[in-house]
């Protein structure tokens, strides 16, 4: 297709699938529950954290997951006991378990009692000339802080090339506003126009078939090719087209 015409498709695909019918079947739908900001951030994270596999199967388990936080997340992070954090003992999501979900909870609480929050964390990190790379390797350093070598695989490392699919995802919910209904906006200091896609198997796939993205393997660099060519159709909101590519794959089969 012509630029133009890739264009206007991308558009087109991006307005059918970013609309609130959108969220009732996805991992949004989570914080979507929730009004007090701290109560969004920090279940957007723990649900984006536990984004892979079989989307109905993430859904019900960060559900579950709210539950056993009392659907009160924020004021179980910061405010309750060491025993009475012991229920996420029985959580799992395919290789996340409980002993994560309790380190978690552990850097969540150092984050918000001692640098102010996940947004100051993210906003703190983020340099423009860096798009959000610098952001997310700052919240990682942060985030292991505290001891927990096991967790380690569960938070993209981008500065040793790491897609960041999830992190990437959680940034989209939290800082891009439109007329949408589906991502939040909630931040404001990191530019919509800096956000970078959140590659996975399906964007990725449907990225290459377009002519979109011509590296291979789903790393940084993608995401890096995939955005910059996006940025060509929109420079203010790129990732807007991660609902195109992400709609063309999942529910379209393209």
């Amino acid at each position: 297709m012509e630029h133009t015409e890739l264009k206007d498709f991308l558009d087109e695909k991006a307005e059918k699938f970013n609309r609130p019918a959108f969220i009732e079947s996805d991992p949004i739908q989570v914080p979507k529950q929730f009004t007090q900001k701290e109560n969004i951030e920090i279940a957007a994270f723990l649900t984006a954290t536990i984004s892979w596999g079989n989307r109905p199967a993430i859904i019900k388990n960060a559900l579950r997951l709210m539950e056993l936080m009392d659907n009160r997340p924020f004021d179980f992070i910061t405010e309750t006991s060491a025993s009475d954090q012991a229920v996420l003992k029985s959580f799992v999501h395919r290789t996340f378990n409980g002993e994560d979900c309790l380190y978690f909870v552990r850097a969540l609480k150092n984050i918000y009692k001692n640098y102010g929050g996940l947004q100051q964390v993210f906003e703190t990190g983020f340099k423009k000339e860096d798009s959000v790379k610098s952001a997310l390797a700052h919240f990682h350093s942060v985030f292991f802080e505290i001891p927990g070598e096991r967790t380690r695989k569960h938070v993209a490392n981008v500065e040793r090339g790491a897609s960041g699919k999830r992190l990437n995802m959680f940034l989209r919910w939290l800082v891009r506003k439109d007329n949408g209904g589906v991502d939040f906006g909630l931040w404001k200091r990191i530019p919509t126009s800096e956000l970078m896609l959140p590659l996975d198997v399906h964007t990725g796939n449907t990225a290459r078939k377009l002519g979109l993205l011509i590296r291979k393997q789903n790393d940084w660099k993608a995401v890096e090719e995939v955005t910059a060519t996006l940025r060509k159709f929109d420079a203010t909101d790129p990732v807007k087209y991660d609902f195109a590519l992400f709609g063309l794959g999942v529910f379209e089969g393209f």
